[in-house]
């Protein structure tokens, strides 16, 4: 049986139908309640992940576990993990870790965590998701109009579904203890290009804004703690060439091309209409 936490995101839910795919048993574990029905099968558990212990009654029985950085406690949730048999833990990281760890604390403190459990362990290092143009969706249903700063710097963005697909290979195969792998999108692609990539998936023109770094340091900081408010804000304007270079690991993985944004604002229309 494999646990998943943060079951109903948007890496968490493709997750679940991935590994229901492959036959496995699945715990999904969110906070709440999922407002969309579980897949028949897959048993929910609700639990925040700031309290090991409420996590625990989901762990029993379970071979693996797919953990998120979330709570304060990375070491409690590791321990309640082994106490309760799992043997392999795959972690949903940051690309930021490895390229500006002052900014990325928390989820560094959790991959050394997990480095230092004695479980089989991999960390997947996702760069930005294409998801994230979710944050999108109201201004482009009521007013056709997309704003982000830096609108000419291209990142490669990770469509969460390819997230979603590597970490069932790896809670699912043997050969991956001790990996750290980088999740990336196959190209680099602007905020406005974006943009035009979703007014090509809905059928209309969307208009992009490119907003002041302050005007996005006030966004993003009622959403972020504000040391990962100014890695973001370094990223998405000042990025280096290992955050602007696409990763191979996504196709090495799963022996296909990663996803294109484009491919999943064609997917994900419906959101934005």
């Amino acid at each position: 049986m494999i646990v998943v936490t943060g079951a109903t995101g948007n890496v968490g839910r493709a997750l679940v139908r991935y590994l229901l795919a492959a036959g496995e048993q699945v715990t999904a574990v969110s906070r709440h309640a999922p407002k969309v029905a579980l897949p028949p099968g897959v048993r929910h558990h609700a639990a925040d992940l700031a309290d090991p212990s409420a996590v625990r009654p989901a762990l029993d029985g379970a071979d693996a576990l797919f953990l998120l950085v979330a709570g304060p406690d990375p070491d409690g949730l590791l321990k309640q993990a082994a106490d309760a048999g799992v043997r392999r833990v795959v972690l949903l990281s940051s690309q930021g870790v490895g390229t500006r760890p002052d900014a990325y604390g928390h989820p560094a403190a959790f991959e050394s965590a997990l480095a230092a459990s004695g479980l089989e362990w991999t960390v997947l290092r996702a760069g930005g998701l294409a998801s994230n143009a979710l944050a999108w969706v109201e201004p482009i249903r009521n007013h056709l109009v997309a704003a982000a700063p830096f609108g000419d710097v291209g990142l490669p963005f990770v469509d969460p579904d390819d997230v979603a697909a590597v970490a069932a290979v790896v809670l699912r195969e043997d050969g991956h203890h001790g990996a750290t792998y980088v999740l990336t999108g196959p190209a680099p692609v602007t905020p406005r290009e974006r943009a035009s990539a979703i007014g090509e998936a809905i059928g209309e023109t969307v208009d992009f804004r490119e907003q002041t770094p302050d005007e996005a340091r006030a966004q993003l900081a009622a959403v972020m703690p504000l040391p990962v408010v100014e890695g973001t804000l370094a990223i998405l304007g000042a990025p280096t060439p290992e955050e602007r270079r696409p990763s191979s690991d996504v196709e090495r993985l799963l022996g296909r091309p990663a996803g294109s944004f484009a491919a999943w604002a064609r997917r994900n229309a419906t959101a934005f209409r």
